[in-house]
């Protein structure tokens, strides 16, 4: 359960409504993390800036290898709000069915490159409390991603970290599209439920 109510949208600043518009794009809703950030404008306009910023396809990370890379991250934190999320966004960015099925076992899986196995490894590994960072996962990652790659990578994994962290505390709601991605491809692979997210 929730322990603070999201705003709806019409219950919004109008132009903070427009701002977080753009995540509509990205998941079909304004999610209700978002939406209960909005009960401080600010922070929910900084957060929007800080996910267009991470999520932008610069060219060397594509858009859905960063959800991709989301999803491992919220994996490794148990946030079952943002695993929901990622799966959802993952498939909407054009993930194919193969690395949607193999995302859990990404190592083993002929459907991820080498570099984007030691980018997975990265975000399990940064993800973990304490770190679990070591020199060798740092230059497995160097080997084949260029320093502004791997600043977008971790950018990734910092800004699930600050949304693994909001959503699991917060209880946020999920809305019923993740709950439906979640269910169709989270369950029988991991065990996923809404849990706390109802």
């Amino acid at each position: 359960m929730a322990l603070v109510d999201p705003l709806d949208e019409e219950g919004m600043d109008p132009a903070l409504r427009d701002h977080v518009q753009f995540f509509k794009g990205p998941l079909g809703v304004i999610p209700n993390s978002v939406r209960t950030m909005a009960h401080r404008a600010p922070i929910a306009r900084a957060f929007t800036d800080l996910n267009v910023a991470v999520m932008t396809d610069y060219g060397s990370v594509t858009p859905e290898f960063k959800r991709l890379l989301g999803y491992v991250s919220s994996f490794a934190s148990g946030c079952l709000y943002c695993q929901a999320h990622m799966i959802l966004a993952s498939e909407r960015f054009g993930a194919s069915e193969e690395r949607l099925a193999d995302v859990f076992d990404f190592e083993a899986s002929e459907h991820f490159s080498d570099a984007e196995k030691a980018a997975l490894a990265f975000a399990q590994a940064a993800t973990a409390v304490p770190n679990a960072v070591t020199e060798e996962v740092g230059a497995r990652l160097k080997a084949h991603w260029a320093p502004e790659a791997i600043v977008e990578i971790m950018g990734v994994v910092a800004l699930f970290g600050y949304l693994n962290r909001w959503n699991d505390s917060m209880g946020s709601a999920l809305e019923d599209l993740p709950i439906s991605k979640g269910e169709a491809r989270l369950v029988e692979a991991t065990g996923w439920s809404v849990g706390k997210h109802r």
